[in-house]
């Protein structure tokens, strides 16, 4: 059931648009960039939180990690009260973005901030190789998966429904952003605001003002400025999980990644 009583629904609630994921999907780079490009096209100082200015143009945005979350995050209470999942009639009304990830790779960087990064995770956790974390019935490949299954599920036949692949967003960003700024009503970008947005969210730009305390939310600070590992904006690698995960890890996942719905476009070759 979908239900939010907690004090926390409205800051889940207003969107123009909803953009969903699994943690470590790319989500900060994409936030970065969307709040850049309409903070320059309407002459603003950067934020995260661009509504703040209430320029009738620039949209709210929801980002959660919603179904995700609340198998994860929080006690049993919150869990009751639907703390971390976008109100049904929230979802009925905005548009809804899925930014996926290859599952392989959100788990390598869910662990890897799980373990360095986190200081509010479970000892136990911190106590587990990658294999074992891998096999966890809620943080593991397995539960990423089901939630991205139950998302697609979920939204697939409704015509405002749109899905960014990471991968894609990589290694064509200027398409693929293009795409996601039409989504949002933004079918003409103008050329240099938009290319200024690409530049400003580079990830090593990011790394940059990440260490410097530049961004405003406490979220997006560095666990350990000495230690590159602990960065929320660490490497954003594509197929990174090959250098965590032994080979019968990978194998493991591999077989995991048979129940992903094709739709999402990841092979579960180890090659």
């Amino acid at each position: 059931m979908r239900r939010n009583f907690s004090s926390r629904a409205p800051e889940l609630s207003g969107g123009q648009a909803i953009i969903l994921s699994i943690p470590k999907s790319g989500r900060t780079w994409v936030r970065t960039f969307l709040c850049a490009y309409f903070c320059k096209r309407y002459g603003r100082e950067f934020t995260l939180k661009p509504e703040r200015y209430g320029e009738p143009g620039i949209p709210r945005l929801i980002f959660s990690h919603d179904c995700f979350e609340h198998r994860t995050k929080g006690d049993l209470w919150d869990r009751i009260r639907g703390k971390y999942l976008v109100p049904k009639k929230e979802l009925r009304r905005a548009k809804i973005v899925l930014l996926v990830r290859d599952p392989r790779d959100c788990f390598v960087s869910l662990y890897v901030q799980m373990t360095r990064r986190d200081r509010g995770a479970p000892t136990e956790f911190k106590r587990k190789t990658v294999g074992d974390l891998l096999r966890d019935k809620k943080f593991g490949v397995c539960a990423i998966i089901k939630t991205m299954n139950a998302w697609l599920n979920e939204f697939s036949d409704r015509d405002d429904f749109t899905i960014i692949r990471y991968e894609s967003l990589r290694e064509f960003p200027r398409e693929n952003f293009r795409t996601l700024l039409a989504v949002l009503g933004e079918t003409t970008p103008d050329v240099s605001i938009f290319q200024a947005a690409l530049d400003f969210s580079e990830f090593e730009n990011m790394k940059k003002m990440e260490a410097a305390g530049a961004f405003d939310s406490k979220i997006l600070r560095p666990g350990d400025v000495r230690d590159p590992e602990s960065f929320k904006v660490r490497r954003g690698k594509v197929g990174g999980y090959r250098e965590y995960l032994s080979a019968e890890d990978q194998e493991y996942a591999a077989g995991a990644l048979t129940k992903l719905d094709s739709r999402f476009g990841y092979s579960p070759s180890v090659s």
